[in-house]
């Protein structure tokens, strides 16, 4: 028997709304009743998300939030999986959809423009462009497009204290940016314009979008592209990576690392060894346990 697949689908989108908390319920009562699970994130700037669940139960999702103040036009990209790589649903209300603690930076009233996939290599190939990478550092690890700056920053607050730091060495350079769906270009492209910078690009739909519709033997991506989801990478074609996650502190790891004195599942792995305390590692080996005996008698 075939099993089903489930449609994975990722939306973000700037937009203001006034009262973020009364959108909420009607979101969640829709998602449990068609069997859709994961995280959408809701603030007075806008939504952000990703979801899975049956086709017709996701369209009928997007249905929904197209309705709401703003959303008319929302994007959201999709792809497949045979299993739900998401374990409970969640609508949460936040200060900000992603956090980069400014709080005049509104992409909705102005961004950097906009480069289609199929032109953002001829961009980026030009030597009066700098290339910047505004993704944590984790998963700039994993995969990234070849030449880019990768900042380091293990959050993205720490982007606009980086760029403060390093913006002399950018002088009289056009700037492009780029993240997993677009999302977090968003607001690093309004917060350069805000910061003086005349040229400023990203790639839209972001790296998720270039790896569905660039071909391999086009692409300058190198490695794969972590996603916020059981599927912890992707390749191109929005293909399942070989990646693994370590459960205590959400990095991707492959199977030599899980081969590493280090790695204890659930609870460690060698990037974060020194980064909990015993009572931390207490819990996170409780949860994989009772993970371990869910796991047992489902099977």
């Amino acid at each position: 028997m075939t099993r089903p697949m489930f449609t994975i689908s990722a939306l973000y989108h700037f937009t203001r709304f006034n009262e973020p908390n009364a959108l909420r319920g009607p979101i969640l009562s829709l998602c449990e009743h068609e069997g859709i699970k994961g995280t959408i994130l809701l603030a007075q700037e806008g939504i952000n998300g990703t979801v899975a669940g049956p086709s017709d139960g996701i369209a009928r999702l997007w249905t929904h939030i197209s309705r709401l103040p703003g959303c008319a036009n929302f994007e959201h990209k999709e792809s497949t999986s045979k299993s739900m790589p998401f374990k409970r649903m969640k609508v949460r209300l936040k200060k900000e959809i992603v956090t980069m603690g400014k709080p005049n930076v509104d992409p909705s009233t102005k961004t950097g423009s906009y480069v289609d996939p199929s032109n953002w290599n001829k961009l980026i190939d030009s030597p009066d462009v700098v290339l910047i990478d505004t993704r944590n550092d984790y998963e700039v690890g994993i995969g990234t497009f070849k030449g880019a700056v990768n900042p380091k920053t293990k959050t993205f607050r720490e982007f606009p204290k980086w760029w403060a730091k390093n913006k002399h060495k950018f002088h009289n350079k056009k700037v492009a940016m780029f993240c997993t769906g677009g999302i977090r270009c968003e607001k690093s492209s309004n917060f350069l314009l805000g910061e003086g910078v005349e040229n400023v690009f990203h790639l839209k739909g972001g790296i998720l979008k270039y790896l569905e519709q660039v071909p391999t033997h086009k692409s300058t991506w190198e490695g794969e592209c972590f996603v916020f989801d059981n599927r912890v990478s992707v390749t191109h074609g929005l293909k399942e990576g070989k990646y693994d996650q370590c459960y205590a502190c959400r990095r991707p790891i492959t199977d030599h690392d899980k081969s590493r004195a280090e790695y204890v599942q659930g609870t460690q792995c060698h990037q974060c060894v020194n980064e909990y305390t015993d009572g931390d590692r207490a819990r996170f080996g409780e949860r994989q346990r009772q993970i371990n005996v869910k796991n047992k008698s489902e099977n």
